[in-house]
Order: C-alpha cells, then sequence, then structure tokens
C-alpha cells in the first residue's frame, strides 16, 4: 500500500470542533464486511449488535493535561511545551516537545505559572522536535505533580482549531480511564457513557481492559510513499492475565471480541501465541498495521472517522477492507458525518 491511497478530501466542516451533548447520541454508522451493507445508527444502538458473552475490550488509559505553556529567559519569548513522558520521577525529568523548537538550546531555562511557580532547564536534545526537561522544584512529589496539572492544558489536537474550554476537561477522557500516561484520548471510547456501560453488562456482555499510554505518533504524519518504510513511535502497553483470561475464553466460545479503537487493536495484535491467543505483556509496541493483515484477536471494532493520511485510517482500513472503507467514508461524507476526535463512530463487523 502507498500514502497517496490514503488521501481523500474531507470538507472542513466536517471536522467537528465540539463533542455531542450526550456521549451515547452520537452518529452510528455500521459496515457489515461480509454483506457490504452500510446501515445508519445513534452510538446507543451499539447494545442491539452484542449478544450474552461477546467481549468489548478498552483502553482505560488517562490523559494527562500535557499542553505547557512558558517564557524564555531573558527573552521572554513565549514557548509551548508538550509533556510526553516522565523519564525520572526522582529527578522530575521529562521527554517534552518544545514549539518554537529552534529557540531552544540545552542550559536554556523555561518558566511558567504566574511569579514563574515552575522553572524547568534543557538539559538534551533528543530530536529535531525533542527536548528533554529537568523541572527545578524543591517541594515534594506530590506538589510538584499538582502544580504541573494545574498550569497544564487539555491537549486537544491542532486540528480542532480552537481554544481549549473547561468541559474539555471531562469530555476529552473516558468515564473509563483509570491509568494516567496518555498525550492523547483514546477516542472511539468517549462514546460509552456509564449508562451505556450498564445497559451492555445488564446484556450479558463481559469487557476487557487493556492500558496503551497514547503518544503523539498517533498523529505524526507520514513521510514515505511506501508504507512499509514508516516506523510508529513505541507507546506502552499493558495486558493483564484478567484481560487474557476473558478475551481468551471468548475466543475459546467463539464469541464476539470487539476492539474499542485502534489503540485497542494495536494493543491485542501486539502480544498474540503461535496458537492464536493473547498474551500478558508489560512492555511497549510500535506495531504499525496496514493492508494487507490478518487479524488473529478481534473480529469486531469500533471506530472514530480518521483525517486523510493518517496511520489511524490505514489501520482501520486493514481491518474493515480498503475498498470498503473508503466506500463507507464516501457514504459518511455525503451523510455528513463528523470527523476526527469530537466526531462521530463506525462499527466495523
Amino acid at each position: 500500500m502507498k500514502l497517496s491511497q490514503y488521501k481523500y478530501h474531507l470538507p472542513d466542516e466536517l471536522i467537528s470542533k465540539y463533542p455531542t451533548k450526550n456521549r451515547d447520541e452520537s452518529r452510528l454508522l455500521v459496515i457489515h464486511r461480509d454483506t457490504k451493507e452500510i446501515e445508519h445508527k445513534v452510538f446507543k444502538n451499539i447494545i442491539e449488535y452484542f449478544e450474552d458473552k461477546d467481549v468489548i475490550v478498552f483502553n482505560n488509559t488517562k490523559v494527562f493535561p500535557a499542553r505547557l505553556y512558558g517564557n524564555k529567559e531573558k527573552t521572554g519569548a513565549e514557548i509551548e511545551v508538550f509533556l510526553l513522558r516522565e523519564l525520572k520521577r526522582d529527578q522530575k525529568l521529562w521527554d517534552v516537545l518544545v514549539d518554537p523548537a529552534r529557540k531552544i538550546r540545552i542550559g536554556n531555562k523555561l518558566y511558567f505559572g504566574e511569579n514563574d511557580i515552575l522553572v524547568a532547564e534543557v538539559i538534551d536534545n533528543t530530536t529535531s522536535r525533542g527536548r528533554t526537561l529537568r523541572f527545578l522544584f524543591d517541594g515534594s512529589y506530590e506538589e510538584f505533580k499538582n502544580i504541573l496539572y494545574k498550569l497544564g492544558e487539555t491537549p486537544l489536537p491542532r486540528f480542532i482549531r480552537r481554544n481549549v474550554e473547561p468541559e474539555d476537561k471531562e469530555r476529552y477522557q473516558t468515564v473509563y480511564a483509570k491509568h494516567e500516561g496518555a498525550v492523547a484520548a483514546p477516542t472511539a471510547g468517549l462514546h460509552f457513557s456509564r449508562e451505556l456501560l450498564k445497559r451492555l453488562e445488564i446484556k450479558g456482555i463481559e469487557f476487557a481492559e487493556i492500558t496503551l499510554h497514547v503518544g503523539l505518533g498517533n498523529f505524526r504524519s507520514v513521510e514515505v510513499e511506501d508504507l512499509t518504510k514508516h516506523k510508529m513511535d513505541s507507546e506502552q502497553i499493558i495486558i493483564s492475565d484478567k484481560a487474557t483470561e476473558i478475551v481468551n475464553a471468548a475466543k475459546d466460545r467463539k464469541n464476539n471480541i470487539c476492539a474499542v479503537g485502534t489503540t485497542v487493536l494495536r494493543t491485542l495484535e501486539s502480544s498474540v501465541s503461535t496458537q492464536g491467543y493473547l498474551n500478558q505483556f508489560d512492555g511497549w509496541t510500535n506495531k504499525f498495521i496496514f493492508p494487507p493483515y490478518k487479524f488473529i484477536v478481534p473480529n469486531n471494532m469500533i471506530s472514530n472517522f480518521h483525517l486523510p493520511y493518517s496511520t489511524l485510517l490505514m489501520m482501520v482500513s486493514a481491518f474493515a477492507g480498503y475498498r470498503f472503507l473508503f466506500e463507507a467514508y464516501r457514504v459518511a461524507i455525503k451523510e455528513k458525518y463528523r470527523f476526527g476526535t469530537y466526531g462521530d463512530a463506525m462499527l466495523i463487523l
């Protein structure tokens, strides 16, 4: 597959800037791979497609307020710092992206908040845009983290093109988020309300939870035409024994296993035994899925509508089938479905 095959025309007005008022009332495009049927539903209708003992797999990562605004020493130039991951807790070392990158060098100090409540020193240039910062703070780790989170902003993707609002703190987070570490939300999960989860549970559907701490690699552009040459950023994943038991029992029973989003899809396919079962795992994955690809664990998938050229679109096309997915996207655009992080959803059966 080539990068140019993932071009399509997406009108700007279809990129959603705000979520629906109620999480489970987004529109839902249901596509059937076997019959090529396409249905138009509301997200809470998803319950109609699952039966007793089917399994839905969620990513329980939690987004932290990763975007900080500060000033450079001496010049006072405004600097945006995007926290990627904590490297050493005791030394308060973080991997970050800085913008504009060309103005920041090793040894520079950055100041954040009123009265410069937080100071950081640049100690390493790790990539062309990346840096390592050491936060200079004498208080306890809890005090440091509280200040960091108070100053930080919900890291909405840039393509949403609006300022962050107070409601984003709640809505750019799944209702089942538990383990902090993501700098972007697993967006397919944003459609699940507590009420819908309870209704699914009452129907007998089982839930399994994995963790993938979503990094900015999801938004990094693909710069090679030949997709086999693209390298995904590594992201931390955790698959517990409990999750493997639930998923593998469903495989044995021949029940449906539904991956909620591309993050779950990647995680499930990153730790599979030679017999086709899910293995417990705690580590990192840089798995990049694109057609042709034979999926071993999930047979259903929930996804948002992804932007042109994105690795997310490539992954979903591997699951749905390239031609059929683009036919579904053509229908979605014609019917004015909402695209992107706060957009509508698709169920692939």
